[in-house]
């Protein structure tokens, strides 16, 4: 009797033993399953946050459109506005099968000559090789000088009566600090190899050659500057020689010198000039991956020995 009672509580404690055994691994499945779910999720939204998912790609799109590009804020390297996103946008732009009409809506106050350039010469290239697609500035705020390069090599430039349109010139700017550093007893050792190494260096006496050769390549520069005006502006340009001084206007008033066209909006002239009220966002936005890529790669060149001049700040505007 003994012995069946053992045997009764040993088979009592194997059942629950395997029951609580049988518990632990649907719980383990179940923390596992959900760990899994909880870490894919995460691994998407990191992914689309990254912008490894193509974002700032060109936009998928169906039917016919009007393919729209945005230019804001200063025109550089480093910059939203730079000539990489700005040029990647207008090439899947132009390359939809669906695109009527591209329009560029222009905000920024100008920047560097050199990422202007790029992007005229694209918009140049590409509406050479697109010849039925046309491309139309829209000037929001303002469009002033880099912004303006850019913005001469369009089919038309259409603006609001309050616009700010013009500043048709390069400068460079900087400061001077040796009259403070002699008031503090500051003296200024700065060795170079190269007798013009330490060009229009701010902490050091005003050169006159250094500045006649600075007023010499801004010149030059201001003169490619005019060239792309009037090679894209043609016949509209009125014979006014303060165009071409660094000064700005209001919209209607550069209606009038020919530096813009028409008043216009996003809306109007997709409606009445492009005939396709569908608007398609085309701009190309950084990531996350690539501002941190940036990032990096700048601080890696800071920490760099420096073999560039002091020349800085050089922009059209």
């Amino acid at each position: 009797m003994s012995e069946q009672i053992n045997d009764w509580e040993r088979g009592v404690l194997e059942k629950l033993a395997y029951s609580a055994i049988q518990e632990q691994r649907r719980a383990r499945r179940w923390s596992i399953f959900f760990k899994t779910l909880t870490f894919g999720y995460l691994f998407i939204v990191l992914f689309m946050f990254m912008g490894w998912f193509g974002s700032g790609d060109s936009a998928l799109s169906t039917g016919k459109h009007t393919a729209l590009i945005d230019l804001d804020g200063v025109i550089s390297a480093n910059s939203p506005a730079s000539a990489d996103n700005l040029i990647a946008s207008l090439q899947a732009a132009f390359k939809d099968k669906g695109t009527k009409g591209v329009v560029l809506r222009i905000n920024s106050p100008g920047g560097s000559p050199v990422q202007s350039g790029y992007v005229n010469d694209e918009i140049t290239r590409l509406r050479t090789m697109h010849p039925d697609i046309p491309l139309y500035v829209v000037v929001d705020d303002i469009c002033a000088s880099g912004g303006y390069y850019i913005a001469a090599a369009a089919d038309k430039i259409f603006v609001n009566k309050a616009s700010i349109v013009g500043s048709i010139g390069v400068l460079m700017d900087g400061f001077g600090f040796t009259g403070t550093m002699n008031k503090l007893g500051i003296e200024r050792r700065l060795l170079t190899a190269g007798d013009n190494k330490g060009f229009m260096d701010p902490f050091s006496p005003r050169n006159p050659k250094h500045e006649a050769l600075t007023k010499t390549m801004l010149l030059e520069i201001h003169q490619q500057f005019i060239s792309v005006v009037k090679q894209g502006r043609g016949t509209r340009l009125k014979n006014n020689p303060e165009i071409f001084s660094g000064l700005f206007w209001s919209g209607q008033k550069s209606i009038e010198l020919g530096l813009a066209d028409e008043m216009g909006s996003l809306g109007s002239v997709a409606r009445d000039v492009i005939k396709e009220e569908n608007i398609v966002d085309f701009t190309a936005r950084d990531g996350l991956a690539d501002r941190l890529a940036k990032r990096f790669g700048a601080g890696v060149a800071s920490a760099l020995p420096d073999f560039s001049t002091t020349l800085n700040g050089m922009v059209l505007r």
